[in-house]
């Protein structure tokens, strides 16, 4: 060994390189940097541009309450989609499932990419107690997958050797390989060798559909329960005016009594219906703090904040102008077919089925490569210099007979199974998508029918309330008269607030299986003009 070549400073100089590691938290945030630009692509190819991040907001409006409640939280619907959004799991569990699709992305990428692997070892041996040989060994592997199945393997290393039993000094040998394989048959082509990277591109199309779904599905429920609470006000409105208006009329009754020109029985009568009256009263109260309570729990808020609603005016037609258009059911099919984001994955994940089974076909070809390679190793103890005796190669053909395919051949016949399947589901959802669409229509026509009767029956019943009342001063009624038309009154408004959730609520749910709906930071909108519907899907 020559012991003149390399001095032990040299060697810590060409390991310190692959000391610089990273630490877990800047390989979460190398993660992260690939991970969102993906998601904004995505997302804004539908059209979707508010911000997305995977991790919970760190200021949540339940924290804030918890350390400093309030007397009364006023809350609209803007915020109570914010606040469900924020405390919602299934929101979070929508979210996560968005940043790991893109992370298997990520991941699929990596493999067609330039793919480094460091090694470094150290060793010594001997005999018995006597050490002989001492080394650093170090080693840069890289690989490359092409396209068109070419796997392209490289090493560069450099050892580091001293016979310590002589007492000479270090010793540098570097060596460099190069080998290729080429497939001919099996494996061979970019629609096989790519078929990993394309579904994961596409997988990360899937749940990014997904998840605004969700979004859309998640803030109707939500404005569901909002407008049902405020229907509980409502409703409760009219208890306390109808109580109201019984404790006048008996109150009336009693004196005209007590002056001897009213009978007991009609005083007796307006004091049961009052009872009754305050009866409901207690109930109407009761639900809407029910409802109240229940609305919190599915926000997440603190049971025991009290809260109110600001409807802002969106309890009324006039706020949802798409409730009273002109509507046909060949145009909302069609618009539903061509915009639904499920959909459109289900029809998608017929081409990829379809790719499924040609992949697999594949695997039960032969197997027919070709071979290279080629080796060098440095002149000892001058690392950088090579020498033609020290150069080898190799090349040949490799062929793998396609004797026993069993595993193959079974992954081939569950992969044209799956296409039928999908052919099937794809069938399903065009039926599903348009029972949906029809029950929609028929609801929010019913409701809109239903609004407008109900419309009529309270005018008509404030008439025959303020009626009964002059005809009883006249004497020309008696009380059962006033009550029976204050009990329709009643009956008419509290069918009226549920007819006017109804409607609303109707309405959300058509556009939302239209896909015409959009939650931005403003809250629930019906889009100003439905997306053109395309050609209708043929039916598989």
């Amino acid at each position: 060994m020559r012991s003149d070549m390399v001095k032990p400073p040299t060697i810590v100089l060409l390991v310190a390189p692959f000391l610089g590691c990273k630490s877990a938290e800047e390989w979460r945030q190398d993660a992260d940097a690939e991970v969102y630009p993906i998601l904004a692509e995505r997302r804004a190819e539908l059209h979707a541009t508010d911000p997305f991040s995977v991790e919970r907001p760190p200021d949540r409006l339940r924290d804030r309450l918890l350390a400093a409640p309030p007397e009364l939280l006023t809350l609209d619907l803007v915020l109570c989609l914010q606040v469900a959004a924020e405390n919602s799991r299934d929101w979070q569990d929508q979210r996560e499932a968005l940043f790991r699709s893109a992370l298997d992305l990520t991941l699929e990428r990596w493999n067609f990419s330039v793919q480094q692997n460091g090694t470094i070892a150290a060793f010594v041996n001997g005999t018995g107690r006597e050490a002989e040989n001492a080394g650093f060994l170090s080693n840069l592997n890289l690989f490359k997958l092409l396209g068109i199945g070419t796997r392209i393997t490289s090493d560069i290393g450099i050892d580091f050797l001293r016979d310590v039993g002589q007492g000479d000094g270090w010793d540098a040998i570097s060596h460099l390989s190069l080998n290729i394989t080429q497939p001919l048959m099996r494996g061979f082509g970019e629609d096989i060798v790519m078929e990993p990277l394309t579904q994961a591109e596409r997988d990360v199309l899937y749940q990014a559909r997904a998840y605004e779904r969700f979004r859309v599905t998640f803030s109707v429920d939500i404005a569901q329960r909002f407008f049902r609470v405020l229907e509980q006000v409502d409703r409760l409105k009219n208890e306390e005016a109808n109580y109201t208006n019984l404790t006048e009329l008996r109150q009336r009754n009693e004196a005209l009594a007590e002056a001897g020109r009213l009978t007991d029985i009609q005083v007796d009568q307006a004091r049961q219906d009052e009872l009754s009256a305050e009866d409901r009263l207690v109930a109407a109260r009761r639900d809407l703090s029910a409802a109240l309570d229940d609305l919190k729990f599915q926000l997440g808020l603190p049971i025991e904040t009290e809260i109110e609603l600001a409807e802002h005016g969106l309890r009324s037609l006039d706020s949802w102008q798409g409730l009273v258009a002109d509507l046909q059911e060949p145009d909302v099919i069609a618009t539903g077919l061509s915009q639904r984001l499920d959909h459109q994955t289900v029809l998608d994940r017929v081409v990829d089925a379809e790719r499924g089974a040609h992949v697999a076909a594949d695997a039960l070809r032969m197997g027919f490569d070709l071979v290279a390679g080629a080796n060098a190793n440095s002149v000892e103890g001058r690392p950088a210099e090579f020498s033609g005796d020290d150069f080898t190669w190799t090349a040949g053909l490799a062929i793998d007979l396609p004797i026993d395919r069993i595993p193959e051949r079974n992954a081939y016949r569950s992969a044209l199974i799956a296409r039928e399947a999908s052919l099937r589901d794809a069938e399903e959802s065009v039926d599903r998508i348009t029972s949906e669409l029809r029950d929609d229509l028929r609801n929010l026509q019913a409701a809109r029918a239903s609004y407008d009767i109900q419309s009529g029956s309270v005018t008509l019943a404030e008439r025959r309330v303020e009626s009964a009342a002059l005809n009883l001063d006249a004497g020309r009624a008696d009380t059962r008269d006033v009550l029976e038309a204050q009990e329709s009154l009643l009956d008419a408004q509290n069918t009226l607030a549920a007819s006017l959730t109804d409607t609303i609520l109707a309405g959300l749910f058509l556009y939302r299986d239209m896909e015409q709906l959009e939650v931005t930071d403003q809250g629930i909108r019906i889009r100003p003009e439905p997306a053109a519907p395309a050609e209708e899907e043929p039916r598989p």
